[in-house]
């Protein structure tokens, strides 16, 4: 503990959350999603032993295949750097796979099996129909420049490619911590030029990709949205917010977000739009609080410079011990950074109301029970992190369908419009806005309707069966995984029986 008191005074956060964490002796990441999946299986257990056995939810648990594999890469100055990366398949009961693929220095086997468990259960959650998987390449790319970068990229999709491991009929990838539209595109090129020659869904291999690489409109905002639409729907219940002391609507209500980067950043955009008051924001190096209300443009524009709110004038900045901001009281707190951020070494500093669970894994295991006995909501993972994942389905249903989403139907959906409109005989409309949807329209609503929908059966089943929400998330998980292998059977055991 001294140590830790005397890292935490020399502010090197990485070294400090790292001992933190040692410290607590919390489980492992995978260890911590598979505690959450068993609270939920014992209550299904109990209360449905119709639905699930044990042996079939070892089944679900269970990763199918973890590779890791070392690339040796050629640096710029003409050295070679052996590269440590992974890629998991956590389940086939749908396919293909989908998950994202990081770059990080944190990489290791039990982060990807958790980071894909977590997306096969958010996967069912939300009716979109992947197995989970996840990927890494243990490097910190700031260290390496844009060539370094690609070469790294491609040999990794090369890898993943002679494995069989990337496609969009077996695996199909998205950006991650780390990555983004640029790493998408250099592996939808590499994949492409190997085998575009017959696979004609080629392009569809991967999503996060820019928009003229066959990337799709408003996938940039699909995380945030997602926070947005996921805390939006939960206020919208009045016995939600009676039973939390709060009341319905997000206007007016003051929230602090922890992590500024594009979930965080556009999470404090829409909630801004939606009438709340972003009074505090934490990253890694410092924070910013100010009870009147941050605005994000400028916040933005301010961090976007220097990478760090030391300096900034419309708020007081914290250094050192930026993280005290999280603790401060609030009406909804939103982890958007990385996975055990809360935890049994902060939990009871936690003052917030609501807490959103942005970032996949944010709140341990301990930390939620904690919650749950002090009547603090969480709204968890498995609802507010599906943002990018359902908008990630759209663009590779775009990939398949090599057609822009509406393209067919819009000019007859604006001309059916202006005939009714003549039809009826109503004047003074102007016509030029009678169109049909645009892309991006399509997409956020449908991105709505699918995440509005997913949290109010979460929350009907948790008022129904007397459960806290994210058990009542992982339970209908659980029931919608549990009936796909009755369904379908066991291929190879059915196939000799």
């Amino acid at each position: 503990l001294s140590m830790l008191k005397r890292v935490k005074a020399l502010n090197i956060p990485a070294i400090a959350r790292c001992l933190a964490t040692t410290t607590a002796k919390e489980p492992n990441f995978y260890q911590q999603v598979n505690l959450f999946v068993d609270e939920a299986s014992k209550h299904l257990i109990q209360s449905q032993p119709k639905e699930i056995s044990q042996d079939l939810l070892e089944v679900i648990k269970a990763p199918k295949v973890v590779i890791k594999f070392n690339m040796p890469v050629q640096l710029d100055d003409g050295s070679l750097e052996i590269i440590e990366a992974y890629r998991a398949h956590h389940s086939y009961h749908r396919t293909p796979c989908k998950g994202g693929i990081r770059f990080s220095k944190k990489v290791d086997q039990q982060e990807v099996e958790a980071l894909s468990a977590l997306m096969t259960y958010t996967c069912a959650c939300n009716e979109i129909p992947f197995g989970g998987a996840k990927g890494g390449v243990k490097i910190d790319p700031k260290k390496y420049s844009v060539r370094e970068l690609e070469r790294i990229t491609r040999r990794y999709a090369m890898e993943l490619s002679k494995k069989h491991f990337l496609s969009a009929s077996i695996d199909v990838p998205s950006p991650d911590v780390g990555t983004g539209e640029r790493e998408m595109s250099w592996i939808k090129d590499t994949y492409s030029y190997i085998f575009g020659a017959r696979d004609i869904n080629a392009s569809a291999c991967v999503t996060g990709k820019p928009l003229h690489q066959g990337g799709i409109e408003g996938r940039t905002d699909a995380d945030g949205l997602g926070v947005l639409y996921g805390t939006q729907e939960f206020f919208s219940i009045p016995e939600f917010c009676n039973d939390h002391d709060t009341t319905p609507g997000l206007k007016d209500k003051t929230v602090i977000i922890q992590g500024f980067g594009k979930v965080g950043s556009l999470t404090h955009k829409y909630f801004q739009e939606e009438g709340s008051k972003i009074i505090g924001i934490v990253e890694y190096n410092t924070g910013v609080y100010n009870e009147k209300g941050l605005d994000q443009k400028d916040l933005l524009d301010y961090w976007s410079m220097h990478k760090t709110f030391a300096g900034y004038s419309n708020g007081q900045v914290l250094e050192g011990n930026h993280m005290e901001i999280m603790y401060k009281k609030c009406d909804i707190l939103i982890p958007a950074a990385m996975e055990m951020t809360i935890n049994r070494s902060n939990m009871e500093k936690i003052q917030a109301k609501v807490i959103a669970e942005a970032a996949n894994g944010a709140i341990t295991f301990d930390a939620h029970t904690h919650f749950v006995g002090k009547n603090i909501a969480v709204i968890p993972d498995l609802l507010i992190n599906a943002g990018g994942v359902i908008v990630s389905y759209f663009e590779w249903l775009k990939g398949l369908e090599h057609a822009r989403l509406g393209r067919l139907s819009k000019g007859w959906e604006t001309k059916s419009k202006k005939d009714l409109i003549a039809l009826i005989g109503i004047t003074g409309v102007k016509l030029d806005k009678l169109t049909g949807p645009t892309e991006k329209e399509i997409v956020h609503s449908a991105l709505e309707e699918i995440l509005k929908t997913s949290c109010r059966n979460v929350y009907e089943y948790s008022v129904e069966h007397k459960v806290n929400l994210r058990v009542a998330a992982y339970a209908e998980t659980i029931r919608k995984i549990a009936r796909t292998y009755k369904e379908a059977g066991f291929t190879i055991q059915s196939a000799f029986n």
